[in-house]
């Protein structure tokens, strides 16, 4: 059980941080999201 479980979290880090994204100009999910919550911070601070 405990390789199945390391199996699932290396995928996991590969599908967050790795895999690139045609939709969200070819970056990985996290280093979008990352910089959506940098600009709605921004904007914050704008307001």
């Amino acid at each position: 059980m405990a390789q199945v479980e390391w199996e699932t979290l290396r995928w996991v880090d590969w599908y967050n941080n790795q895999r690139l994204l045609a939709p969200i100009g070819y970056r990985p999910p996290a280093e979008a999201e990352h910089a959506f919550y940098a600009d709605q911070s921004r904007l914050d601070i704008a307001a």
